[in-house]
């Protein structure tokens, strides 16, 4: 089983998911504020939910597999910390929630800078 492809897929399932919510649900229940906040979880949520079918579909490709697989972790964990403090934050508006963000930023990074040393 490809691990990375099922969390993508499950990830991508919870974006369009949550971004429908956010969508419908939400509109007239948070502040034009809150709920930009929460689109920009679900804008990076998206994008690294495609991010790990993608490196699900190269893993099996690349000699260094570990680290395409490792990436996917560190993006994984980015959603989770990223997109789910601003999904927290919004709902709630705790602003420390807020202190949360900037981790997940960081595994995105990291994610992003193994798929390069694997490619290389």
């Amino acid at each position: 089983m490809n691990t990375l492809l099922l969390l993508g897929g499950i990830m991508m399932f919870l974006a369009v998911a949550l971004g429908a919510f956010g969508a419908h649900a939400l509109k007239n229940k948070l502040s034009e504020d809150q709920l930009k906040v929460y689109q920009t979880g679900i804008q990076y949520h998206m994008a690294h939910g495609l991010g790990l079918l993608i490196l699900g579909l190269i893993s099996k490709q690349l000699d260094n597999s570990s680290l395409v697989i490792l990436a996917g972790w560190f993006l994984f964990a980015g959603i989770i910390l990223f997109s789910g403090s601003l999904y927290a934050l919004s709902l709630t508006g705790i602003r420390k929630l807020g202190a949360i963000t900037p981790l997940g930023g960081v595994m995105f990074l990291v994610g992003w800078v193994l798929v390069v040393v694997a490619a290389v």
